[in-house]
């Protein structure tokens, strides 16, 4: 059961602080759902933590090793690990999994460190992405990640842009939003839906927002919506949840 597990929220890190606030409020959601689903007196023993991969003072095997110290304290036999990130690129693939090896040597049989699937993998994000977004009626969508360098890691931003009927752009690499905005003015769409494949608002998608806004000016025939970045929202912390019950 969940009350036997503490739960430790890994995200990028970030110098903004909003996907940090974005983190916490994720944290405390996830909190009052595994609350909701055990007694009482198991609900108020659950603890939940966040840890940075980037950007913070101690490295991430160190807060990991932080966080398991709480953890035996408050008698938790294990961690569930959960890396809050939308693509298998170097960090999910590498950069984590060896932090965790590190945490885990040091704690020796003291915890266990189980580190589960980072949350892009997740066959109903698509849909959580869609129901969150305002009103979006454009005819064609671009579905825009930050992108990989990472070979095949982009490949599920295809396929998820494919099941909903948009196309794939990435921040980083090619296809750019402008080269695809550009490929659909000139078949002759006149209005086009750009949504960011994000967890939080930040530097990137703050960046994005002033790339659609320098497109419109660029192309004014088209008429350019940008939506909302995932969030910290009860239905995103239950697809975490749902995930790590298929581990646990």
């Amino acid at each position: 059961m969940p009350s036997s597990s503490a739960y430790l929220l890994i995200a990028h890190g970030s110098r903004d602080p909003r996907p940090q606030r974005g983190l916490e409020e994720l944290a405390q959601l996830l909190q009052k759902q595994l609350a909701s689903q055990g007694e009482a007196s198991q609900a108020l023993r659950i603890r939940i933590g966040t840890a940075t991969l980037e950007l913070a003072p101690l490295s991430l095997h160190e807060q990991i090793c932080q966080f398991a110290t709480q953890a035996i304290r408050t008698g938790y036999p294990q961690i569930q690990a959960l890396p809050l990130f939308l693509l298998p690129g170097v960090h999910v693939m590498e950069d984590i999994p060896e932090e965790v090896a590190i945490a885990q040597q040091r704690l020796g049989e003291k915890l266990t460190i189980n580190l589960q699937p980072h949350i892009g993998v997740h066959p109903h994000l698509g849909q959580l992405l869609v129901n969150q977004q305002p009103p979006l009626n454009a005819p064609i969508k671009i579905l825009i990640s930050h992108g990989t360098r990472r070979p095949g890691g982009n490949q599920p931003v295809a396929t998820l842009a494919q099941q909903l009927g948009a196309i794939d752009a990435y921040w980083s690499i090619e296809p750019t939003l402008s080269q695809r905005v550009a490929t659909l003015a000139e078949a002759g769409y006149q209005h086009i839906a750009i949504v960011p494949y994000f967890l939080f608002a930040g530097g990137i998608t703050d960046a994005i927002a002033q790339s659609v806004l320098d497109l419109q000016q660029q192309y004014p025939q088209l008429q350019l919506e940008f939506g909302e970045p995932l969030g910290a929202t009860p239905q995103l912390a239950e697809l975490i949840l749902d995930l790590t019950r298929q581990r646990v």
